[in-house]
């Protein structure tokens, strides 16, 4: 029988002889303050609160939008369907993801944030299964355009964020 041996841990000898591994400690240095200071000032988070207010709104506009240029209530409900399926998860995930965010143990917030993440998948699937009894001939094109384009805002808003950043240093 083959006997199994594990790879080297760090702070073993053996993981010292690996090229690889030398080679990355080699290129990795620490940043200073001022370094670390000018990086944050460069890439500033972006709040999800912020993120939020936007799906919301372009959700809310979208809708509004349909209904007027289509004349059709059940189409601008649809829509609007979509992107509360997309806002709602969304709204509990953030909320718990900021007092995920104040936990001192790393491991203990790490397993918190995939519970949430899961509760998030699992309510968006049940709004999504619940729209045909909440939105009367409900239109599923619709629906699914609506939280289609509401979850993507989350790529507006990366793109506004980096044009205010651009804009801010020039």
């Amino acid at each position: 029988m083959a006997k199994i041996t594990s790879s080297p841990e760090v702070g073993d000898p053996r993981h010292a002889t690996d090229p690889v591994d030398r080679a990355l400690e080699d290129d990795f240095k620490p940043l200073t303050a001022e370094q670390a200071q000018a990086w944050r000032q460069n890439n500033p988070t972006t709040s999800p609160w912020r993120v939020l207010l936007l799906q919301v709104a372009i959700g809310g506009l979208m809708a509004v939008l349909t209904g007027l240029l289509s004349g059709q209530f059940r189409l601008a409900a649809s829509v609007a369907w979509g992107a509360v399926a997309v806002v709602v998860p969304a709204v509990v995930f953030v909320r718990a993801l900021s007092r995920q965010m104040r936990r001192s143990q790393p491991g203990s917030a790490l397993v918190g944030l995939m519970v949430w993440e899961l509760v998030k998948i699992v309510l968006t699937v049940a709004l999504l299964l619940a729209a045909p009894k909440v939105v009367t001939d409900l239109s599923w094109l619709a629906l699914v355009a609506g939280f289609v384009v509401t979850m993507k805002v989350y790529w507006l808003a990366m793109a506004l964020g980096w044009m205010q950043r651009k804009s801010t240093l020039n």
